[in-house]
C-alpha cells in the first residue's frame, strides 16, 4: 500500500471515529431525562407534564427538521454543518446549565432538536455513506451503530459519576450538564479540522451559464423526490422502525406474564438497550457485506425471522413457561431488530442513489423511516390500555409481525426491481 493511500485510509477511519463520537454524545442533553429525571424535577423545578411537553415538542420539531434537511444537507458542506451542530449543542448545554425558566428551557429543547436532527443526523449519515464504497456500507453503518451505543453508555455513566462525585446536589447536576455540553463541543472543533469540504461539481446550463449553489441544491431535492428507489428504501426503514417501537413493551410484558423480578428488570433493560445495540450493529454489518453481499437481502431475511418469531411467541402458553425462556426469546427478537436498525440506511448505495444527492436521500429516509416514532407508541399503548392482560400484548406482537411481513414484501420488490434495472 502506497504512503498516500495509507494516509487517506487513516484519515477516513479517524473521521469515522470522530463521527461516531459525535453521534454517541449529541443526543445526551436532549434525553438527559433518561439519567437525571428526578434531579431535573428537584433542582430545575420541572413537573412531569413540563418534561413530557418539552420532549414531545422537541420530537415535533425533529420531524419537521428532517423535512428541512432535505434541502440543507446537500446545500451546506459537511465541514460546516457537522462542527456547527456539535458546537451549537455545546452552547445550548451551557445555557441549560444556568437552570433557566421553563419557557427558556422549552426553547433550548427545541434548539437541541434542530441541531441534532436537522443539522447533524442526516449529514452524519451522508458522510458515513460517502466514506465507504458499496462493499463496505453494511459494516460502516453497523460499526457506527455499535460505537454510538458504546459512547452513549460511557458518556452516560461518566455524567452519573460526576453527579455522584459532586454530592448529587444542584451544583452536581450543573456539572453533569456541563460535561454533556463540553464533550460534543470538543468533538465539533476536532471535526472541523478532520473533514474535507464537499466536492460539488460545478454545473452549467445549456447556454453555458453556471448553476448557483442554491439551484443545485433545489435540483437535488427534486431529483431525490422523483427517485422511486429512495422512496422504497425509506419505507423499508419505516417498517423496521415500526417493529422497533414495539420492543419497548417487552419489559412490561415480561413483568405481567412472568412476574419479572425488579432486579432482573434493570439487567434486562441494560442488555436490551445497550448490549444488543453494540452486538447487533457489527453482526448485521458483517453478515450484510461478507455473507449476503446485500443489505436488502439481510433485511428481508430478518423480516422473515422476526415475523415468524413474533407470531409463534404470541401463541405460546406463557403461563406455563419459565422466565428464562421468555427473556431469551424476547432478547433474540430484539437482537435481530437492532441488527436491522443498524444497517437500514445501507441499501441507499445498493439501489444506486446518486452520491451527489446523498444528503437529500438520507434526509428523506430519516423523515419517512423515523415517522412511526410519532404515532406507533400511542397506537401500541392504546391497544394495551383497551385490552387488558396478555390479550393486548398478543395483538401488539401480531401487529409487529404484520409490519415485518410488509417489510419482507417490500424488500423482495426492491431486490426484484434492482435486478431488472441491472439487467
Amino acid at each position: 500500500m502506497s504512503e498516500q493511500k495509507k494516509k487517506t485510509l487513516d484519515k477516513k477511519w479517524i473521521s469515522f471515529g470522530a463521527l461516531m463520537l459525535g453521534a454517541g454524545t449529541i443526543y445526551k442533553l436532549g434525553f438527559m431525562k433518561d439519567a437525571f429525571y428526578v434531579p431535573m424535577q428537584e433542582f430545575m423545578g420541572l413537573s412531569h407534564t413540563q418534561i413530557g411537553t418539552a420532549v414531545s415538542i422537541a420530537g415535533l420539531i425533529s420531524t419537521f427538521g428532517f423535512l428541512a434537511s432535505i434541502y440543507l444537507t446537500d446545500r451546506i458542506s459537511k465541514k460546516i454543518m457537522i462542527p456547527l451542530s456539535l458546537i451549537s449543542i455545546c452552547l445550548c448545554g451551557l445555557w441549560l446549565s444556568t437552570f433557566p425558566s421553563y419557557p427558556v428551557f422549552l426553547l433550548i429543547y427545541c434548539l437541541l432538536a434542530v441541531c441534532a436532527d436537522m443539522l447533524y443526523w442526516p449529514t452524519m449519515l451522508k458522510t458515513v455513506r460517502l466514506l465507504g464504497n458499496e462493499d463496505e456500507q453494511g459494516r460502516m453503518f453497523g460499526i457506527m451503530e455499535a460505537g454510538r451505543g458504546l459512547m452513549d453508555t460511557i458518556v452516560a455513566f461518566c455524567a452519573l459519576g460526576i453527579f455522584s462525585a459532586f454530592g448529587s446536589t444542584a451544583s452536581a447536576l450543573r456539572m453533569a450538564i456541563l460535561f454533556y455540553a463540553l464533550v460534543p463541543g470538543v468533538i465539533g472543533i476536532i471535526m472541523y479540522f478532520l473533514l474535507e469540504p464537499d466536492e460539488t461539481p460545478k454545473k452549467t446550463e445549456a447556454g453555458g451559464q453556471a448553476v448557483s449553489a442554491n439551484r443545485q441544491a433545489w435540483n437535488g431535492v427534486v431529483q431525490a423526490l422523483k427517485n422511486v428507489n429512495i422512496w422504497l428504501v425509506s419505507f423499508n426503514i419505516f417498517f423496521v422502525y415500526s417493529v422497533y417501537c414495539g420492543l419497548t413493551y417487552f419489559i412490561p410484558f415480561l413483568e405481567e406474564a412472568y412476574a419479572l423480578p425488579a432486579t432482573l428488570v434493570g439487567v434486562y433493560g441494560i442488555i436490551n438497550q445497550y448490549g444488543l445495540k453494540m452486538l447487533g450493529g457489527p453482526v448485521g454489518g458483517f453478515l450484510t457485506d461478507k455473507v449476503l453481499h446485500s443489505a436488502t437481502k439481510y433485511l428481508r431475511l430478518m423480516f422473515v425471522i422476526v415475523g415468524i418469531a413474533l407470531v409463534i411467541f404470541s401463541c405460546l402458553p406463557h403461563a406455563s413457561m419459565g422466565i428464562v425462556t421468555g427473556m431469551a426469546v424476547t432478547l433474540s427478537i430484539s437482537a435481530c431488530v437492532f441488527s436491522m436498525r443498524a444497517i437500514f440506511f445501507a441499501p441507499m448505495d445498493e439501489v444506486h442513489v446518486p452520491r451527489e444527492i446523498t444528503g437529500s436521500a438520507m434526509s428523506m429516509g430519516s423523515f419517512i423511516g423515523y415517522l412511526p416514532g410519532a404515532f406507533m407508541y400511542a397506537i401500541y399503548g392504546g391497544i394495551l390500555d383497551r385490552y387488558e392482560g396478555l390479550a393486548g400484548y398478543r395483538i401488539v406482537f401480531i401487529i409487529m409481525a404484520c409490519f415485518a411481513a410488509g417489510g419482507f414484501l417490500l424488500s423482495s420488490f426492491i431486490l426484484s426491481r434492482n435486478k431488472r434495472q441491472k439487467g
